[in-house]
């Protein structure tokens, strides 16, 4: 571990989860992990938005940019590089930076939050996906298998752009990070966000409507009365009582 350490460039992380019981989830140097919590919460929300919010419901998400835009497989690399991005840095703030995991986590979940309440009150649906795929190849098999199991309800706003400016933002406020992975990290927020358009995932309209979700995350989590903070002063409250 620690040659990997050496020849990675990572040093030591900051907390050691090897030890780690669900039990200890309220000890206080544990206590971050709950922000993951927030995971489940979305995926039963999304699986409830998914299944009982019917098509006939929802109202069409268009614009005529999105006409402008054509269908190209080769886009869902950077549609796909998003998951991976996420998984990535949520990973290494957990390691290495808790106070940034919490940032990021935070900043998610918020967007979260608000984006399910506005697929609930205003459910959405976009109807541009083609109906044949232009190719006969790996990326279009795997963009119509991706159609199968996301339905083209609940777009508005785009989660897949809110959750990348969070990224983009964090990232770009860490001081341990080197300048190319920032430069790397911010031209994947922008293709991610392009992206989410050109495999007909998204509208111009879900793109754009993700731009103020993240100005309120923003706020939210560096604000005057950011929610970070507030937890952070509760958690050292904790600490000093015990």
């Amino acid at each position: 571990m620690e040659f990997l350490t050496h020849v990675l460039g990572l040093r030591k992380p900051v907390q050691d989860y090897r030890k780690f019981k669900l039990s200890a989830i309220n000890e206080p140097k544990y206590q971050h992990i709950k922000l993951l919590g927030g995971w489940l919460v979305y995926f039963a929300l999304y699986f409830l938005t998914e299944n009982l919010i019917p098509a006939s419901a929802c109202h069409v998400v268009h614009s005529a940019v999105d006409d402008l835009i054509p269908f190209n497989e080769y886009f869902l690399l950077f549609y796909c590089w998003w998951y991976v991005l996420i998984v990535i840095s949520l990973g290494y703030f957990l390691l290495y930076d808790i106070q940034k995991f919490k940032e990021l986590q935070v900043f998610i979940m918020v967007t979260q939050a608000i984006a399910m309440v506005i697929y609930i009150v205003y459910p959405s649906i976009q109807l541009l996906r083609p109906e044949v795929m232009p190719h006969d190849n790996f990326l279009c098999g795997l963009m119509s298998f991706i159609y199968a199991f996301d339905t083209p309800t609940g777009v508005c706003p785009s989660l897949h752009v809110a959750y990348s400016l969070g990224i983009g933002i964090v990232w770009c406020k860490y001081k341990d990070a080197s300048w190319w992975w920032k430069a790397l990290v911010v031209i994947s927020v922008i293709m991610i966000s392009i992206s989410v358009m050109f495999v007909k995932q998204h509208s111009f309209i879900d793109v754009m409507a993700a731009i103020p979700l993240g100005i309120i995350a923003y706020l939210l989590v560096y604000g005057k009365h950011s929610i970070v903070t507030q937890q952070n002063t509760l958690q050292s409250g904790a600490r000093k009582t015990e």
